[in-house]
C-alpha cells in the first residue's frame, strides 16, 4: 500500500496545546523533495476549541474529515477519563474498518481504547496513567515503559513529547529513514531515541566534564561506523573507566552501548539503502556490520525483512512539495 498522505488529528475540548502542536509541525508542508501532507485539525463541531492551557484554536474542520484520512490521530486531552462521545468513537472505528492507519499518543490512546481498538492488542500511554488505562481496559496489555508500541494498524505513543517519537516513527515505517531524519533534523530532534519512558522520570544532574566527554565519544563513534567500536575504546575516548563509561552512557541514553550502536548502525543502513546504489555487502562494511550476511540477519531480525526488500519498499516516488 502507498504511505499515507491526509493525515487528521482529532482536537476535543480540553485538547493537549503540546500535542497539537506536535502534530502540526510533525506534517506541516516543507517542500524540498519532502512528502506533501494533507493535514488537518479536526473536532465535534467546528470553531473554537479549547486547550489545556486554556487558549482558544480555532479548528475548521468536523469529523467528516476522519472518514477520508489516511492516518487517523486521536490527541490528548484534559478530560481523558471521560469517554468521547458516541459519534466519536464511531468515526475512529469506522477509520480502523476501511483501513486506515489508526494512531495515539499520551492519554489520546484512552480514545482508542474506549473504541475497542485496543483490545486483544500492546499498547502504551503516559507512565503516570498506565495503570488507569490497565485497570479500566483489562483486554489492554499496557507497557507504561514504551515510548511508542506498533501494532500494524493501530500505533500507540507515550506522553507528552513521545508524540514526536511516534510521528517520527510513522514516517520511518512508512516512507523510510531518510524523509524521518531529514523532518527531525528540520524540527532539530533526534530522529530515533533509544530506551523507554523510565529513563525521562529521573533526570541524571550532570558530573563535572564527564558528560561532555560522552558526547565527544559519541560523536566520533557516529563518523566512525565502519570500526569495530568496541566499548573499551569509547571508554578510552571518553576518558573513562569501562564501568564508569557504562554508568554515564545509561544514564544519558537509557541503553546500553551495544543497543544504541546497533540502532544507529541500522538506521544508517536505511539511509544508504533508500538513497544509493551501493551493493548491500558494501554498505554492510560502511556501516561496521562487516558482511552482508550479518546486516541481512540484523535486519531480518530488527526490521522483519531482509535489505534488498527493504530497499525495494523505499525506491517508490512520493507525492512531494513543489
Amino acid at each position: 500500500m502507498p504511505p499515507f498522505v491526509t493525515v487528521a488529528a482529532y482536537a476535543p475540548h480540553g485538547v493537549g496545546m503540546l500535542g497539537a502542536g506536535i502534530v502540526s509541525e510533525v506534517f506541516d508542508a516543507r517542500g524540498g523533495g519532502l512528502p506533501l501532507f494533507d493535514f488537518a485539525l479536526c473536532t465535534d463541531r467546528p470553531g473554537n476549541v479549547r486547550t489545556d492551557v486554556g487558549l482558544p484554536l480555532v479548528v475548521e474542520h468536523g469529523l467528516d474529515r476522519l472518514a477520508t484520512a489516511d492516518l487517523v490521530i486521536a490527541l490528548p486531552w484534559a478530560e481523558f477519563r471521560t469517554p468521547p462521545a458516541p459519534a466519536v468513537l464511531s468515526a475512529l472505528t469506522s477509520a480502523h474498518a476501511r483501513g486506515a492507519l489508526v494512531a495515539a499518543h499520551c492519554v489520546g490512546a484512552f480514545a482508542l481504547a474506549a473504541a475497542g481498538l485496543l483490545d486483544g492488542r500492546r499498547a502504551t500511554t503516559h507512565w503516570r496513567f498506565a495503570g488507569l488505562l490497565a485497570e479500566r481496559h483489562p483486554d489492554v496489555t499496557v507497557e507504561p515503559d514504551a515510548l511508542y508500541v506498533d501494532q500494524g494498524p493501530i500505533v500507540t505513543g507515550a506522553g507528552a513529547a513521545a508524540g514526536f517519537d511516534l510521528c517520527l516513527h510513522l514516517l520511518r515505517r512508512e516512507y523510510g529513514a531518510t524523509t524521518a531524519n531529514a523532518i527531525a533534523r528540520d524540527l532539530v530532534l533526534p530522529s530515533h531515541r533509544d530506551g523507554g519512558q523510565a529513563q525521562y522520570l529521573v533526570t541524571p544532574v550532570p558530573e563535572d566534564s564527564r558528560d561532555e566527554r560522552l558526547t565527544d565519544a559519541l560523536d566520533w563513534a557516529r563518523a566512525n561506523l565502519h570500526e569495530p567500536l568496541p566499548v573499551a575504546e569509547l571508554a578510552r575516548r571518553a576518558l573513562m573507566s569501562r564501568r564508569s563509561f557504562a554508568r554515564r552512557f545509561a544514564a544519558s541514553t537509557g541503553t546500553t552501548p551495544h543497543a544504541w550502536l546497533l540502532s544507529l548502525r541500522l538506521g544508517r543502513a536505511e539511509e544508504l539503502l533508500e538513497t544509493t546504489d551501493l551493493p548491500v555487502e558494501e554498505i554492510a562494511r560502511a556501516v561496521g556490520f562487516g558482511s552482508a550476511a550479518v546486516l541481512r540477519a540484523q535486519f531480518v531480525r530488527r526490521r522483519g525483512v531482509p535489505p534488498r526488500s527493504y530497499r525495494r519498499s523505499f525506491t517508490r516516488t512520493p507525492t512531494v512539495a513543489p
